[in-house]
């Protein structure tokens, strides 16, 4: 059985979360000696693989029991929705060549954030039953205006590259192939959503054995792997082609493995985290759960946008550029805001 409804903790849980992937990919600027391909193998493993695993068997009571009585069927799709989710990672990574990192993250889970929470309510037919309420009025109201905040927050971040990099930015971009990448990268990073959605029969075995507020973390084990077996042969191919597989036993100059090893594994469990804080969340959010995936979204644009903002990141920027990430971040607060006053009103007196 489900928490009582409580939007205004499952938003706080949505930002721990959010706040967490935000971070995630810190560690990266101090490893020492290794690839890029070693380095993100290592964070998928741990992120995709083992902490689903450990997470699951130290929260959900009787999990083999609950593997055992979980439908068939759902746990496949949820895996091969994973893998698709796996290759809308792949189409950012290639889409940010083109189009640079600030277009590409806010682009692509623009779409995704819009995408990923409208299309699953409207094809349960349960959109309209939403709109014809205050709250849910609020709820997709803020979707779509976080959706737009997200894309004037990619403008302000590729005219801030522009303007800090200008031979750079401009030698690299290339909209005519990029864009489309981007939109793809979208579309099917909304998938871990479906994901997630297919994965529910799984959660709802996983409560009546008691698994309360962590229900969802037995989701992780067949979306996750999904998205890890993607990355496994993508990055392995990478990392054959290189031949860096090696770097997993030393570094170039034998030096500094062991904090490898510990960056790496920060990382893929800080990502991990923002998974688990929202199945943490999702579960608080009352009627119109299906909120849950774009205020988890927007709240990870918003932080990533006022964390450069905090560390002087815009400061070389024209008045502007400055301008167009103040406004988007004034809107990506009203969204949170308009989701959250939406899913409040929605909740049981």
């Amino acid at each position: 059985m489900d928490p009582t409804p409580a939007p205004l903790f499952g938003t706080f849980l949505h930002a721990v979360g959010a706040g967490s992937a935000a971070l995630c990919y810190a560690p990266q600027r101090y490893l020492r000696k290794w690839s890029w391909q070693t380095y993100w193998l290592l964070q998928a493993s741990a992120c995709w693989l083992v902490l689903p695993w450990i997470f699951a068997a130290l929260t959900v009571p009787q999990l083999r029991a609950v593997l055992a009585e979980a439908p068939h069927g759902a746990m496949v799709r949820s895996y091969l929705l994973g893998v698709l989710y796996g290759v809308g990672g792949i189409a950012f990574g290639v889409a940010i060549r083109y189009i640079g990192y600030s277009l590409t993250y806010a682009l692509a889970i623009g779409v995704s954030c819009v995408l990923g929470t409208l299309i699953p309510p409207l094809l349960a037919g349960k959109l309209g039953e939403a709109l014809a309420t205050t709250g849910g009025a609020y709820v997709v109201g803020g979707v779509l205006l976080g959706g737009g905040a997200m894309i004037a927050v990619g403008l302000a971040g590729f005219r801030k590259e522009r303007e800090t990099t200008p031979e750079a930015g401009a030698a690299a971009f290339n909209p005519r192939v990029g864009l489309p990448i981007c939109l793809l990268a979208g579309v099917l990073s909304a998938v871990f959503n479906f994901s997630l959605q297919a994965g529910q029969p799984i959660a709802d075995v996983a409560a009546r054995h008691g698994a309360g507020d962590f229900q969802g973390n037995v989701i992780y084990l067949f979306s996750n792997s999904g998205a890890f077996t993607t990355t496994l042969f993508y990055v392995g191919g990478l990392a054959t082609r290189a031949g860096s597989w090696g770097e997993f036993r030393r570094t170039a100059d034998g030096r500094g493995l062991a904090r490898n090893y510990a960056l790496g594994l920060l990382t893929g469990l800080l990502w991990y985290l923002q998974f688990f804080f929202y199945g943490l969340a999702h579960v608080r959010m009352g009627r119109f759960q299906f909120s849950s995936w774009a205020i988890h979204m927007i709240i990870l644009i918003l932080l990533s946008a006022g964390f450069g903002v905090a560390i002087g990141e815009w400061k070389p920027c024209r008045p502007a550029t400055k301008l167009l990430v103040a406004a988007a971040i004034a809107l990506l607060l009203a969204a949170v805001g308009l989701i959250t006053r939406g899913n409040y009103l929605a909740a049981p007196t």
